[in-house]
């Protein structure tokens, strides 16, 4: 068999061969950021560089960026300081934001995944006194954008703070948290070419976030814990290319288009979830009718190409499809979805690939 077709960027993206060396390069070098001699100076500036990296993808400035382990801690630093009966979070977001303000009133999405601003409008006039709104960028199932800015605007009517979950959106899409008018926002390198164990929370005021970790005072007293120089250096490199190169990953929509037209010619009953709104370049989220995910999965790894049914935040449990179920899907189809995300690294022969599988896991399964 050949060397294995990976098709499943929105759990973790291919590392880019730019940031390895990076990540090497900063892991020979000693020092701790916060040492005041040479070598803990050079740290400090490798820290810093990346920060102005990571500040300039996303449109904020380098003084509103704090390192985190990744997207999941960087939601929990807001959400857990949440009061669920005055928080709001769309019904479709990442169990990172969900779990972390457990209670908290969601509000509903249409059939697309696309969150209804009316009835975020009318949850917060009924709440009286509401504190935060949660709302993601871009959905880690489906890859449908949601209206942040809009929703943004909402919230600050109403007296509410406004979090937003764009891991899956940054370095993949143009991102401004300076114009989309949110207050905080969490990212992570890993879904962009970056290492993983690394992301950040952004934040409007530094003053408006609570020290999550605490202990030794570490990016401005919001993050206590030794910076990985290593990673953060990673996480500049991969934001800097993401940065120069977002036009070319735009392109990747073009294979995605031509993946699932090839699909729908060949599967009757295939549909493509959350297909009638804006997405991501390269996320499609797919039925295969009669076929349980389960199958999906492991007939298409057996055929050396890696795809996904679910999150992969469940410890290698697929999830319960809480996201197709929120758009009004029925079980029995969303009991048989596929994502196929798509990255950096992805071209035609990957596309052919899958499309091969897909028919042989298809026509085995009509026959039996």
């Amino acid at each position: 068999m050949d060397s294995v077709v990976y098709l499943d960027s929105n759990a973790t993206a291919k590392v880019r061969p730019e940031v390895i060396q990076a990540v090497a390069e900063a892991m020979a070098q000693e020092g701790n950021a916060s040492s005041v001699h040479a070598a803990g100076r050079r740290a400090r500036r490798v820290v810093e560089e990346a920060r102005g990296a990571v500040a300039a993808l996303v449109g904020a400035s380098p003084d509103q960026v704090v390192f985190t382990s990744g997207g999941t801690e960087a939601n929990n630093q807001v959400m857990r300081e949440c009061c669920p009966r005055r928080t709001f979070v769309g019904a479709i977001e990442h169990p990172a934001v969900l779990e972390a303000c457990p209670g908290a009133a969601q509000v509903p999405v249409n059939s697309d995944g696309v969150v209804e601003l009316e009835e975020l409008e009318t949850a917060l006039r009924s709440a009286g006194n509401p504190e935060w709104v949660a709302l993601m960028l871009a959905n880690n199932e489906t890859g449908v954008l949601q209206p942040v800015a809009e929703a943004a605007e909402i919230a600050h009517g109403f007296g509410a703070k406004l979090h937003c979950d764009a891991v899956q959106a940054a370095g993949k899409v143009p991102v401004d948290f300076a114009g989309l008018g949110v207050d905080s926002m969490a990212i992570t390198a890993h879904k962009f070419g970056g290492p993983q164990g690394i992301g950040a929370l952004v934040v409007r005021d530094p003053a408006m976030a609570s020290c999550l970790l605490r202990g030794g005072g570490q990016e401005r007293g919001l993050r206590g814990g030794t910076e990985s120089c290593a990673q953060i250096a990673g996480f500049g490199v991969a934001a800097r290319i993401a940065a120069e190169r977002m036009q070319e990953f735009a392109a990747v929509a073009e294979l995605r288009d031509e993946l699932e037209a090839r699909l729908a010619s060949t599967t009757p009953g295939f549909r493509i979830f959350g297909g009638g709104a804006p997405r991501l370049p390269n996320t499609s989220k797919v039925l295969m009718p009669g076929v349980s995910s389960e199958i999906q999965v492991m007939s298409f790894d057996l055929a050396g190409v890696a795809v996904s049914a679910g999150s992969a935040c469940s410890a290698g449990r697929i999830a319960p499809p809480y996201v197709l179920s929120a758009m009004g899907v029925p079980d029995d189809e969303a009991r048989c979805a596929l994502r196929v995300s798509l990255g950096w690294h992805s071209g035609s022969d990957d596309v052919d690939r899958l499309v091969d599988v897909w028919r042989d896991v298809f026509a085995r399964a009509s026959r039996s």
